[in-house]
């Protein structure tokens, strides 16, 4: 069956689970590839080139902005964080489809870009972006008290950026509520099939 490729983008809060659902996603769906991102950091722990990340020089790196090869990038703690379009374009000409886990900022960058397309490009075709509510701010508290990994103070950031990127959601295409993991997966994939045509 032919379905159309997609170039899915998906943002959520941290705490949201938007991870787990995407290595959900990419089990289910065979013809789905994760995009990685480049970045000049080094690698941390056990982080493969080409796994984690394209590992580039900051020369090289700023080598592909001039050559205007990224569809977004930013620069964080003095390190940048970009991805690439080429992949992206290799991945819906071969028929499948690429899905970008990326932050409200870049996620906005993306839609800009895909919007300044010609109608015919496949990015722009394929285009679908989709944000990650968590059920309420109780919850997420609860989420990210729940791990266990970070203070108080990170937590509490983290929520104050929750409000702000939540804020932003009317941005995107579709909004999906992970008020409960099966559910919210569910709902991913009828969008995904709905969007593909595999309906």
């Amino acid at each position: 069956m032919k379905t159309k490729p997609l170039f899915i983008v998906m943002s959520a809060p941290s705490g949201c689970g938007k991870s787990t659902l995407i290595d959900m996603l990419l089990q289910e769906y065979h013809d789905i590839v994760y995009s990685i991102s480049c970045t000049t950091r080094p690698p941390r722990g056990e982080e493969e080139d080409g796994l984690d990340y394209h590992f580039k020089t900051k020369e090289r790196f700023e080598e592909l902005i001039r050559e205007n090869a990224f569809i977004e990038y930013a620069k964080v703690h003095d390190n940048y964080y970009g991805t690439l379009k080429a992949p992206i374009e290799e991945v819906l000409a071969e028929g499948n489809s690429m899905i970008l886990d990326i932050d409200v900022q870049g996620a906005a960058k993306v839609r800009d870009y895909v919007r300044a397309l010609p109608n015919n490009d496949p990015l722009k075709i394929g285009y679908v972006d989709i944000f990650l509510l968590p059920p309420d701010m109780e919850e997420l508290r609860r989420r990210l008290e729940g791990r266990g990994t970070d203070s108080q103070e990170v937590i509490e950031k983290r929520l104050a950026n929750a409000e702000g990127e939540i804020a932003r959601a009317g941005e995107y295409m579709f909004k999906v509520t992970n008020d409960d993991l099966g559910h919210a997966f569910k709902r991913l994939c009828d969008l995904i099939d709905a969007l593909s045509g595999r309906m």
